[in-house]
């Protein structure tokens, strides 16, 4: 055997790259190369940025690689120089067989977006393998009668080298009795027989020893040898003979051991022994005497292993039958494995997004499938389909890769993830599939608006509340997720009764709760209105916003107000009664209001205190005082009556009112009784004590005028001084002139004011009275003197600006 120097095989690689390189070509994303077995790892295949057109930036941001599909990467990916670098040994012979053209297919995946191309490296075979025998020797038992031509099958050589490289002749040595005699059988390969030259004499050589050398075509040529004995017998004159020089069989894969594959058939025509003919596989590949063994009487081959077409289409064997006297035929059986439905689809992930946003656009790219069946013709067909109602759909991009695309806009307010499960079924019958999950997770974008719970809002709140109040609260959601779905809740700018809202109120920006910031009084402000936004935090942020409406409740808090009969502080106010008056007489009315609302303003009169109950009633209802008998001579002229008046909230608040009737028919006879009032004393003191102060307010008002009019004079004179001295003309200073009007005042005219009281007469409660009235009275009880009835003057009366003059009898 001649050995291959290893400066030569180095030498003879390199001329193969480059003979690779010039092989290349690229075309519609796809590319090939052609580079020898057996180069040393780290050798450059070809330059794949180049040949696809791609930059480096390119290939690093898309997170370039190289997905096989197998275990085994033979070959890699140098994202720096944008090269393919052999990884991995590759003999052609144990990657391919005796399979040509033999290459290597690979895709180039490319991420954002995602690419895909197909590479594929063909492996041309170098002169790596010796040609072998599988047995060193051969024996032959061969009769002596043989007659000259006679054959005999040699076992062939292996050799795993292909074309040239492979085996191509074999030599016999020595030639005096046997030479070879090439041949081809049915099937086209070439078989090795040894052919009878001349007689053979058992008593002059009772053995012969010759040497077959298998030799291949590589430079250097490689061989291999094996001993051949040949023992001389006595005479057999007949071989045995096959029916058929090829037999041909069909077998299905999986088959169960036992199975009978096919019987082939050879006749001696010798007798007797010679005639019996013994079959056996004269074949060199020890996997066919794994999967099929003869029966060495009757011819018959049965499966005694396991056959799977997805390893080996089709067995070929070369079947011998021997008779006893050595003399052998050979046929040649062809086994074809028929393909059942027995292999799954592989579904390989090649490329995935675990999360995509929910803005994205239809036909974005979420997952690549790399989809593989090893069953052939329709049991190897494919397709996939996505389970269930999803937006998302499957497309073929090369033979056997698919994309995973969406189908519409995601919406992830519908759906925050999905579970795409994929299935994909082959052809056969019955059809057989295979399925992958993915999990995808949508990502939040802003894109919903936060929305209250209400279109508007309305609250209630009792008045003089405690500032700080929780009023209620506003409550928006948002559909989005995270820091886009946390609302703040805003108060936006706007005024009532022109004070800004947010002195009346205040919204928490986080609860949404409103809180009163003042004490509300339901007799200044009864309702109010104001906006509220609510803002999420999204970029940019979006809003909406509510109206919201404050009604103030109202509450017990005010007293009714008497408007008549007006209390003075130092007169008595006295209603006449005459002693003629009948039953139901209307003395006066008690007029009262009460600022609240509702209930709470509902006004009751009582009559609390009176001189003599049995005279006079209160209405209760109207405050009416009437008589509720008749007057007579003996009730007394003074009446004093004290009215209550009741509101009806809860609890009640109440006032009251002093009611002096004069039951009298003339003046004189009221003033003689009315005049008797005793001073109150308490209040001659305090009027002493505030006469006094105004007293000296107005000197020292008067003192410091007196200072101010000097002190401008005397300034007015320097003024004049200076101006006389530097002759600029002086121009006189007239102050506006004031009216002094009855000499005790400014204001240019005199008001004068009237006083509602109570007539005689029944058809009307009040009216305005005149100067000279006649039922009502006016005293002074402070005063020393009767009080003289003022006689209206009608002339004086009719003129606003004339001084009324009230005189006083000593």
């Amino acid at each position: 055997m001649v050995q291959e120097t290893s400066s030569y095989r180095t030498m003879r690689r390199q001329v193969l790259l480059f003979l690779s390189v010039l092989c290349l070509s690229s075309v519609l994303g796809q590319v090939s190369y052609s580079i020898p077995e057996e180069m040393t790892k780290g050798s450059v295949v070809g330059n794949i940025a180049h040949d696809l057109g791609l930059d480096l930036k390119r290939l690093k941001s898309g997170k370039a690689r190289v997905y096989t599909g197998s275990s085994v990467e033979y070959i890699g990916l140098n994202k720096e120089r944008g090269v393919l670098l052999i990884q991995e040994r590759i003999d052609r012979e144990a990657l391919c067989g005796e399979t040509t053209p033999c290459a290597l297919h690979f895709q180039l995946i490319l991420e954002n977006p995602m690419e895909l191309f197909r590479v594929t490296v063909e492996i041309t075979d170098i002169n790596d393998n010796t040609p072998t025998f599988t047995n060193a020797e051969k024996r032959f038992e061969i009769s002596e009668s043989a007659v000259i031509g006679s054959k005999f099958i040699l076992e062939k050589a292996i050799d795993s080298d292909i074309g040239m490289n492979g085996l191509q002749r074999y030599s016999l040595s020595p030639t005096d009795s046997f030479v070879l005699k090439p041949g081809n059988q049915a099937d086209g390969s070439k078989k090795v027989e040894m052919i009878l030259q001349k007689p053979l004499d058992r008593e002059k050589q009772e053995s012969i020893s010759l040497l077959l050398t298998a030799v291949d075509g590589g430079e250097p040529q490689m061989s291999g040898t094996m001993q051949i004995f040949v023992n001389v017998l006595d005479a057999n004159d007949n071989a045995p003979t096959f029916a058929k020089s090829l037999y041909r069989a069909k077998i299905l894969e999986n088959s169960p051991k036992g199975t009978s594959v096919a019987t082939v058939s050879a006749s001696d025509k010798d007798l007797d022994s010679y005639g019996a003919v013994t079959y056996l596989i004269s074949s060199s590949d020890r996997l066919l005497s794994e999967l099929f063994k003869i029966d060495s009487k009757t011819g018959e081959i049965i499966l005694i292993g396991e056959i799977d077409y997805e390893k080996a289409k089709v067995y070929e064997m070369d079947i011998e039958a021997v008779d006893s006297g050595g003399l052998p035929d050979s046929t040649k059986v062809i086994v074809d494995v028929i393909d059942i439905n027995d292999n799954n689809p592989q579904i390989n992930i090649v490329s995935k997004s675990d999360s995509i946003s929910e803005d994205s656009p239809p036909n974005t790219v979420i997952a690549m499938l790399s989809v593989n069946d090893p069953d052939s013709e329709n049991n190897g067909e494919v397709e996939c389909n996505i389970d269930g109602n999803i937006p998302f759909k499957i497309q073929t991009t090369l033979n056997g890769f698919y994309t995973l695309v969406t189908e519409i806009t995601l919406d992830r307010e519908i759906a925050s993830h999905y579970n795409i499960t994929v299935t994909c079924s082959d052809e056969g019958v019955p059809s057989l599939s295979s399925s992958v999950t993915l999990t995808l997770q949508i990502s939040d974008v802003n894109d919903n608006a936060p929305v209250f719970e209400r279109s508007s809002y309305e609250a209630y709140i009792v008045e003089n509340n405690t500032p700080g109040l929780s009023i209620f609260t506003v409550k928006a959601r948002d559909a989005d997720w995270n820091q886009n779905a946390r609302v703040s809740y805003i108060l936006e700018d706007s005024s009532v009764n022109g004070v800004p809202v947010s002195s009346y109120v205040s919204v928490s920006a986080d609860s949404g709760v409103i809180h009163a910031v003042r004490s509300f009084d339901y007799e200044q402000i009864k309702d109010f209105q104001f906006r509220v936004k609510a803002q999420d935090g999204g970029s940019p942020p979006l809003s909406s916003n509510v109206t919201v409406k404050i009604m103030i409740q109202d509450q017990n808090d005010n007293p009714p107000q008497v408007l008549y009969p007006v209390q003075t502080g130092g007169s008595v106010v006295a209603e006449m009664v005459p002693r003629s008056a009948d039953v139901g007489y209307l003395v006066t009315k008690v007029v009262a209001v009460d600022v609240d609302s509702g209930q709470n303003a509902w006004l009751s009169y009582k009559l609390q205190k009176a001189t003599d109950r049995a005279l006079f009633e209160v209405g209760l209802q109207n405050g009416e005082i009437r008589t509720i008998r008749q007057v007579t001579d003996k009730d007394a002229v003074k009446q004093r009556l004290t009215v209550i008046v009741e509101d009806n909230g809860q609890p009640s608040r109440s006032a009251t009112v002093i009611v002096n009737v004069a039951v009298a028919d003339s003046f004189p006879e009221v003033l003689s009784e009315f005049t008797d009032f005793p001073h109150d004393k308490e209040y001659n003191e305090n009027l002493t004590f505030y006469l006094v102060l105004a007293l000296a307010v107005v000197s020292f008002l008067f003192i410091t005028c007196l200072v101010v009019i000097i002190s401008v004079k005397i300034y007015r004179w320097r003024q004049s001084r200076i101006l006389y001295h530097s002759n600029l003309p002086v121009i006189p200073y007239y102050p506006p002139r004031y009216s002094d009007t009855l000499g005790t005042g400014t204001l240019p005219h005199v008001y004068n004011y009237e006083v509602c009281r109570t007539t005689d007469s029944r058809k009307s409660d009040c009216k305005f009275g005149r100067a000279g009235s006649q039922n009502v009275l006016i005293m002074d009880p402070s005063s020393t003197g009767t009080m003289q009835r003022i006689q209206s003057e009608k002339s004086i009366l009719d003129e606003p600006d004339s001084p009324l003059e009230v005189g006083h009898i000593g």
